[in-house]
């Protein structure tokens, strides 16, 4: 994968950001609110960075940007640990040029574009939770013919990764959803949740290797024991093969929102990197606990963070070993 100067820049600048205004403790603060992100952060990240508005068409005060700039993104909080509403914000905003009215596209894309959280209920994820369900100030659900608005109360679902806020919708009408639209949207999700995958496990790839360096035993840094080295140089073959499946799925996911390729062409690139990506994560928080040895379980270290995370977003749009029978 190569990204273009733009998008490397834009990667730069976003890690710069988090790395001034989000750093650990803050995040920690910040889950524990009734939001669970920073809205501090959140606004920063909108009105410097323009991160919601990025899908968002320019007719609508977007940027007009692809979903792989969303992903570039996503992979930057997913490395800095930060939660933030960008992956239901972008889901919505997908739904919306998709299968939504003008009257919805009018009245809705301007306010995501400023920052405002919308997201999308459909039930392959999750089993049928809604992301931020519970801060947003609009939910959208996947009808049969289109969008429509969600009336309903949305309650906290309890969860063990605090870098995911998920809801449950109170009395939902359970009018099934038209299953390839369904099937798109799951799609776009798994494009677009392998690139947070793929920040996670090269923060915990990172933070191990640094670790490496500073912890001795037998009078050397343990980085110097070759079964370690080897042991690390297995995450980093899966952090970038990770990488590489992600890319192809978000640039995929782009064609098919600006209409350039048909919806379908997205469901296998997008399966193929929600699987590996989600089982490259796992083995990396492994190896993270592993390496770090009792620290890594104690609250004030941020390897639990990446484990618990590996666990949640391994199964959020489908286990991997359902997403590839599902190709069978």
């Amino acid at each position: 994968m190569t990204r273009t100067p733009e998008q490397t820049e834009l990667a730069e600048i976003t890690r710069a950001l988090l790395s001034k205004h989000a750093d650990s403790e803050a995040s920690r603060r910040a889950v524990a609110t009734d939001l669970a992100y920073d809205a501090e952060v959140w606004s920063l990240l909108c009105e410097q960075i323009g991160v919601a508005a990025l899908v968002v068409p320019e007719e609508y005060d977007g940027v007009g940007a692809t979903l792989v700039e969303s992903q570039v993104v996503l992979e930057e909080l997913g490395y800095a640990l930060a939660p933030a509403p960008l992956l239901a914000t972008t889901l919505a905003v997908a739904a919306l040029r998709l299968w939504g009215t003008e009257a919805q596209r009018t009245k809705w894309l301007p306010r995501v574009a400023a920052g405002e959280v919308v997201t999308v209920a459909w039930p392959d994820l999750a089993g049928g939770l809604v992301l931020d369900g519970p801060s947003a100030s609009g939910i959208f659900a996947v009808g049969e013919a289109e969008l429509t608005l969600v009336d309903q109360p949305c309650v906290v679902a309890p969860t063990m990764d605090q870098l995911l806020r998920l809801g449950s919708l109170c009395g939902m009408d359970e009018s099934a959803p038209a299953q390839s639209q369904v099937q798109v949207l799951t799609a776009i999700a798994r494009s677009l949740i392998a690139g947070l995958q793929v920040g996670i496990a090269q923060r915990g790839l990172d933070m191990t290797v640094d670790y490496a360096k500073q912890r001795h035993q037998f009078g050397r840094p343990i980085g110097s024991f070759q079964a370690i080295k080897h042991r690390l140089a297995d995450c980093l073959v899966l952090v970038e093969s990770a990488r590489s499946a992600a890319w192809s799925a978000a640039q995929v996911a782009a064609d098919v929102l600006d209409g350039g390729v048909p919806q379908s062409a997205l469901v296998r690139p997008a399966a193929v990197a929600s699987s590996y990506c989600s089982e490259a994560l796992s083995a990396v928080a492994a190896e993270t606990i592993q390496l770090h040895g009792g620290i890594a379980i104690t609250w004030e270290h941020d390897a639990h963070v990446i484990f618990k995370a590996a666990h949640s977003l391994g199964q959020l749009a489908g286990a991997p070993h359902v997403v590839r029978a599902a190709l069978a």
